[in-house]
């Protein structure tokens, strides 16, 4: 049964009573020293790139575990997986998928996240796995598993349609074919609805209402907007497309993604501290 959202402050951060869900954003590059404490009256939590996001060379969030630890953050630790040609081409995808795993590990043990910290494997890639890609995200999931972390997996929950004229939606089908594992799933909904699209309004949607009732975190709108999924999101989106939070300086152009999570520290990433 979908989880109510409650009411809160947006900004302040707090109630005397447990929301149902918890603001975050992830963006691929850090945001700045000097923009944490203005993006921490929004939100509670933030995405980690342990490796180089989608399109990128490097990750510029390298060694800013600690800032963002005093500014109060919670975390949601991310790594870059393998696209399905790049899996295609790069042979035994079973010990790509180990290998990938190993480096995810050592990646996050640099950054000084705790054993058992969840870190989601990004798979961008939506619609129905293809055998190879999943050969390669269960065997990357066994190996950190087995390394003293948690793994889970970003993926999409947009139902694909077919030629065949079925519905799959990624996250349901990952789990479909996980045989058991333990995986956190955080998936990605920015259709319009059921996201409320760039709403930084009053309401923080549960995970939940994503379409995956099993999902721990939910990104419910994405910069710049899908043109294509995002089409029934009217104006919730900035003139650019964009998604800003509403501390932010516009002169910035400081775009985000949004996230809700059931906790403020979705992949447990701060530890005892």
């Amino acid at each position: 049964m979908l989880l109510a959202a409650v009411l809160i402050a947006f900004g302040s951060g707090e109630r005397s009573e447990r929301p149902a869900a918890y603001l975050g954003f992830d963006r691929n590059d850090y945001p700045g020293d000097e923009n944490l404490q203005s993006l921490r009256r929004s939100f509670s939590y933030c995405g980690y790139w342990l490796n180089a996001p989608p399109g990128e060379s490097q990750t510029s969030w390298a060694g800013k575990r600690d800032v963002l630890l005093r500014a109060g953050f919670g975390f949601t630790v991310l790594f870059n997986g393998r696209t399905a040609a790049q899996i295609k081409n790069g042979g035994d995808a079973d010990a790509q998928g180990k290998a990938d795993a190993i480096v995810a590990v050592s990646d996050g043990r640099k950054e000084g996240f705790p054993l058992k910290t969840v870190i989601f494997l990004d798979q961008e890639e939506g619609g129905r796995l293809l055998p190879e890609q999943n050969r390669y995200l269960f065997a990357w999931i066994d190996r950190v598993a087995t390394s003293g972390f948690r793994a889970g997996v970003y993926c999409s929950a947009v139902p694909f349609k077919e030629a065949s004229g079925s519905v799959v939606v990624t996250a349901e089908d990952i789990r479909r074919h996980a045989g058991g594992r333990q995986i956190s799933f955080w998936v990605a909904n920015d259709s319009c609805p059921p996201s409320p699209g760039c709403s930084l309004g009053k309401r923080v949607p549960a995970p939940s209402a994503s379409g995956v009732e099993f999902a721990s975190i939910w990104q419910f709108a994405q910069s710049p907007k899908r043109a294509t999924v995002a089409v029934g999101c009217g104006k919730s989106y900035a003139p650019d497309g964009n998604c800003y939070p509403p501390t932010a300086d516009p002169k910035q152009h400081m775009f985000v993604d949004l996230d809700s999570a059931t906790c403020r520290d979705p992949s447990q990433g701060r530890g005892s501290r």
